[in-house]
């Protein structure tokens, strides 16, 4: 038959009464000194330190004295000689009121960092190191192994929430939609790589030399000490060595959450859609061209209602268009006189021949020469750095501003674009025949050119020729 440890009745029982918050703020006032080495206090230093864990209400010294009582009978505090302490039970009512106040304040997260700090802490451990540095790096790795699980767990319960919160307004899922599913995508796109570089951490280390290194470095000798070792080693290898590992299972959640989550958010649009009424939406229009304040402003709302954002979409046009730049703003250009007829019946008073069909080979001829000078200029950039393959930014110390110009573009582009299993971005010229890939450094990188000095993330690109 399975037993677990038995709680005493009387622990929790202080946060059951009427007087809950008085007997949880008394025993925040025990737990704060004891935390500052002051084991034991008097009626009147209580009192006093009350308002300093957040009891703002006034206390009489008979109200004190009975919520002292209580704690003293239910085994939390003892008292001698008129001074007050902790017990044995009193300390842990008052860290497991910590813990359950901290763990509802807080929120769950996916921490790439974390796995870098614990693929860092392997190896350094696979390295040799004295006992006093391996005791202390080892538990440095166990307390991130314990960060990484609990705010995977809190992460996935916060997660599964909000999917099973019906009720959720829609701005709360678009904001999901905007944070949330692109954060899973990031932390999933790094995952394998980071998970198979600590698998392989792992295989280089025996656990037994290792904690026997560690628990001559710590200078103890209890079995109970190893055998938290070796139990913490088990839950590392269980998240990223075991077959199959506990984070493919988080892989897997996080994906299914980003669907799920998609078509949460569809649902609960379809369900609150609610049929357009063009009147409406033209009265609340007529509102806003109103409040606007210049003819700017008037001009930009239009366009964004109605899409007409340069002259050459108007029905009407100049004279002779020709001699206007087709990228003028409309409000630059000379005016287009309007028929009364059009303005009463929508038709003008004579309908002329059919446009001519645009020539467009000389758009095309230009297209081209672009497309082969952003090639070129790629190239010679390129052939500037003198490289035969991939290099760190960092490395670019001093660039021709060109050079830099060009090279800057296309790591731009890259950035722009979503990543692949192994986290590298790319991006091509115009035409398609140059690509540059690129991979983060991890590192930081600074670039200077004639004008000036960039700063930023270290990364490695390589450009390639098709």
């Amino acid at each position: 038959m399975t037993t677990f440890p038995p709680v005493p009745a009387d622990l929790f029982r202080f946060t059951a009464t009427d007087q809950a918050e008085l007997h949880t703020a008394v025993l925040r006032v025990f737990g704060v000194a004891n935390e500052r080495l002051q084991t034991v206090l008097t009626t009147d230093d209580v009192q006093q330190r009350l308002r300093g864990v957040g009891w703002s209400e006034q206390l009489t010294d008979d109200e004190l004295q009975t919520s002292l009582n209580a704690l003293r009978g239910w085994g939390l505090v003892d008292a001698q000689q008129h001074q007050y302490g902790l017990t044995k039970l009193g300390e842990a009512a008052y860290a497991g009121v910590q813990h359950a106040t901290h763990t509802l304040a807080a929120h769950g997260a996916l921490q790439t960092a974390v796995l870098d700090a614990i693929a860092a802490h392997l190896d350094a451990l696979a390295q040799p190191l004295d006992d006093h540095r391996t005791f202390t790096t080892l538990i440095e790795l166990e307390g991130h192994l314990e960060v990484f699980a609990t705010n995977t767990t809190r992460f996935n319960a916060d997660l599964q929430r909000i999917l099973r919160d019906e009720q959720a307004d829609l701005a709360t899922f678009q904001d999901v939609k905007r944070t949330t599913v692109t954060y899973l995508r990031d932390f999933i796109a790094d995952l394998d790589a980071r998970k198979h570089g600590i698998r392989e951490a792992i295989d280089r280390i025996d656990p037994q030399q290792l904690h026997e290194r560690a628990r001559n470095g710590a200078g103890l000798v209890a079995e109970q000490w190893s055998q938290q070792r070796k139990a913490n080693w088990s839950s590392l290898k269980s998240w990223f060595h075991d077959n199959p590992p506990r984070v493919e299972e988080l892989q897997d959640v996080s994906r299914k959450a980003i669907v799920q989550l998609l078509r949460v958010l569809d649902r609960i649009s379809e369900q609150r859609k609610k049929p357009t009424n063009t009147a409406a939406d033209f009265r609340a229009l007529a509102k806003w061209f109103a409040r606007t304040e210049t003819e700017d402003e008037a001009h930009e709302l239009f366009n964004a209602a109605f899409g007409l954002y340069s002259a050459r979409h108007a029905h009407l046009a100049h004279a002779d268009g020709e001699l206007l730049p087709s990228g003028e703003a409309w409000e630059n250009t000379p005016p287009v006189p309007v028929s009364p007829q059009l303005r009463a019946t929508g038709k003008q008073e004579h309908i002329g021949a059919t446009g001519k069909v645009r020539n467009v080979d000389e758009v095309r001829r230009n297209r081209r020469e672009q497309a082969q000078r952003e090639r070129e200029e790629l190239e010679y950039a390129w052939s500037q750095i003198q490289t035969d393959g991939a290099i760190r930014i960092s490395t670019l110390t001093n660039l021709d501003h060109d050079t830099f110009h060009r090279l800057i573009d296309l790591v731009g582009r890259a950035l722009g674009s979503d990543p692949d299993s192994t986290g590298t971005r790319s991006a091509g010229t115009s035409d398609g025949r140059m690509q540059i890939n690129l991979r983060n450094a991890r590192g930081w990188a600074t670039m200077t050119t004639q004008k000036g000095t960039l700063s930023g993330p270290d990364y490695v690109i390589d450009v390639q020729s098709r």
